[in-house]
């Protein structure tokens, strides 16, 4: 992002802080039309990406906007503008049916292109190539054969429904959910970061897990965790905890590529964290029309266990590379984290607003306020005049990726929805799996986590669930449990080789092989490959069961996640050799195989609770024993 100077640095600062506490007036008191609303949204933000992005990394002003950004940029500002202007003929027209004018269908072309570009500098090449691939497909439809087939469509209709539409395409209801409900918690989030409360969850995990074997990695995983949930983007999540985490994680003894791969791991993770999960959750709730609550109640289970198996890898390889904890002089005393504890109060005040029943935009709002009166409880974190202004203008800054990407994940859906592309993929995944449901979901993985690769996790999942979404609800699986299946694969495409993007920043950090870095976070946030089929096979993983089968299925998958760390770390007690590796493998894969069978788990959930947890305790007892008589005998006093 480019540093501005002067007279233009001060006028961009202004318009991002207009269109935050835009945001936030519309949040209280009510929000516009869909076209004004997400005009003004558009009409601010994607001119942005041509003033503060520049086209090329080396050629590029680093300074000040080029001229052609400047042309660019006040382009950009005009398709929006049109569309607030016309809104009330707009509103009255015939969709597909009344013809489009000339002056529409050249805006309409212009804030295509544009888009593109802003996706291509804002994101990443691979996203605005993928968009560009799908217009093409609009395109060349008519002359391919079988479910790429498509009746011809000429040049005004195809912009009608990128443009002119508000339920679909660039102005349709994925970019509503980011001009509305999104950038309100993109705010608080903002709130939250300037106010040193990510700083506090570092605080908070060191105290936590500080002083444990292996603790600066703990320490990644704990604040990683709480902080992605709130940032929403696992490559910011990586720097933000990152420049603390991997360097000290180096310094103690660990490799740098397993410290890179920690964080990157852990990173990715908090997108699938409630209570915000991103903006992912709010737009799943959009798009499948169930409550915000419901969603997170349903992914906790899931977002703990998948936190709790990094954990268990972790201390397992700093108990077999015999890795200290941190040094008591770089430990935060837990008398000034219970004193700082108060940093706590709007996240915890967010989610009782959310669970006894407020709207997340009430909810949102009543943690923005409560942060703000939070930082007057200290004078360094006192919101000054200068300190609230560079907050909205941090707010700012943030929407204008999620803008640029939501819109252009919209024109994707409108181009799938018109043509049947979604349709046809989901009856080919039916055709090639022949009807089982487990090579189904192995082919929606494959093609969720291709969709996601080098994308950020909100449009990964809506260009994901609008191809495998309905495949998944064509072989019968509710709509809820369809889009977590997505949601998960679309999201740890940010640590999936070739194209992980949360681990290439860990490895940049950290000095490490970008590429065994990939592979090593792969291993190390393999759980969260599985949660997704448990999800399906077994309803009690989202909480959709009694209270003994959630339980029971609880401590079954709980064993199944510490022998699997056991086998793939290579240390359970002590360094095992392969063949007690391949059992535990062995023995994970069956736990796992009982988990995804409700049938055998609400017939003997008792009992399989009883035997499992008897066997672990008899094997922990064992082995300490074991341990006891090799220890070598104590030395006279």
């Amino acid at each position: 992002m480019r540093e501005l100077k002067g007279w233009l640095r001060w006028f961009i600062s202004f318009c991002l802080v207009a269109v935050a506490v835009f945001h936030l007036y519309t949040a209280i008191f009510g929000v516009f039309q869909p076209r004004i609303q997400r005009g003004i949204h558009l009409m601010v933000l994607l001119p942005m990406a041509f003033i503060l992005f520049p086209a090329t990394k080396d050629k590029s002003p680093k300074d000040r906007p080029s001229v052609l950004d400047i042309i660019l940029a006040i382009l950009a500002i005009l398709p929006p503008l049109y569309l607030m202007l016309a809104d009330a003929r707009l509103n009255l027209r015939y969709e597909l049916i009344d013809p489009v004018s000339i002056l529409e269908t050249v805006l309409g072309l212009i804030n295509i292109i544009l888009l593109i570009e802003a996706v291509r500098r804002v994101v990443v090449p691979a996203m605005a190539i993928l968009i560009g691939g799908f217009i093409v497909y609009l395109v060349a439809a008519p002359l391919l054969g079988g479910i790429f087939y498509s009746k011809p469509m000429p040049i005004s209709r195809m912009v009608e429904i990128l443009y002119l539409f508000t339920s679909e395409g660039i102005y349709g209801s994925i970019i509503g959910v980011t001009a509305t409900l999104v950038a309100v918690f993109v705010i608080f989030g903002a709130f939250m970061q300037n106010t040193k409360t990510g700083e506090y969850f570092t605080n908070l995990a060191v105290a936590l897990a500080g002083r444990s074997i292996g603790g600066p990695a703990k320490i990644a995983v704990i604040s990683s965790g709480l902080f992605g949930s709130i940032s929403g983007v696992a490559a910011a999540n990586v720097y933000a905890t990152g420049v603390f985490t991997i360097p000290l994680m180096k310094r103690l003894g660990y490799r740098k590529q397993f410290a890179g791969a920690v964080e990157a791991a852990a990173s990715t993770g908090g997108l699938i964290m409630p209570p915000i999960m991103g903006a992912g959750a709010f737009v799943m709730s959009e798009i499948t029309g169930i409550a915000y609550v419901h969603i997170i109640k349903a992914a906790v289970i899931g977002a703990i266990f998948y936190y709790l198996s990094i954990l268990i890898k972790v201390h397992f390889e700093a108990k077999k590379e015999n890795l200290r904890g941190m040094d008591e002089s770089e430990i935060i005393s837990t008398k000034q984290v219970l004193k700082d504890s108060y940093q706590l109060i709007p996240l915890i005040l967010l989610v009782i607003f959310l669970v006894i029943g407020y709207s997340p935009f009430m909810a949102a709002v009543y943690g923005i306020l409560a942060t703000f009166l939070v930082t007057f409880f200290k004078r360094a974190t006192w919101m000054t005049p200068k300190k609230l202004y560079e907050t909205f203008e941090l707010a700012g800054k943030n929407l204008i990726m999620l803008a640029v990407t939501c819109a252009g994940a919209g024109m994707v859906i409108s181009i799938v929805t018109y043509t049947g592309l979604a349709l046809g993929v989901a009856s080919v995944i039916q055709s090639w799996s022949g009807g089982f449901l487990l090579p189904a979901l192995m082919l929606i993985m494959v093609t969720s986590i291709l969709m996601g690769m080098g994308m950020p996790c909100t449009p990964a999942y809506i260009v994901a669930v609008t191809i495998g979404g309905p495949a998944l609800q064509a072989l019968g699986i509710d709509v809820l449990t369809a889009h977590l299946f997505v949601f998960y694969f679309a999201i740890l495409a940010e640590v999936t080789p070739p194209v992980s993007i949360a681990s290439y920043c860990g490895a940049a950090i950290a000095g490490s092989d970008p590429l065994k870095t990939g592979w090593e976070a792969l291993r190390l946030a393999l759980v969260g490959f599985i949660i997704p089929y448990i999800f399906v096979f077994n309803p009690a993983f989202l909480m959709r069961g009694t209270f003994l089968e959630v339980v029971a299925l609880c401590i079954l998958v709980f064993y199944a996640v510490i022998t699997m760390a056991s086998s793939m770390r290579g240390y359970f007690n002590r360094i095992l050799k392969l063949w007690k590796r391949s059992a535990l493998g062995a023995l994970t894969i069956a736990m796992i195989i009982v988990a995804c069978t409700p049938k055998i788990m609400h017939s003997y959930t008792v009992d399989i609770a009883i035997i499992i947890s008897a066997i672990v305790i008899i094997v922990f007892l064992v082995l300490a024993k074991m341990k006891k008589k090799i220890l070598p005998p104590a030395m006279p006093a």
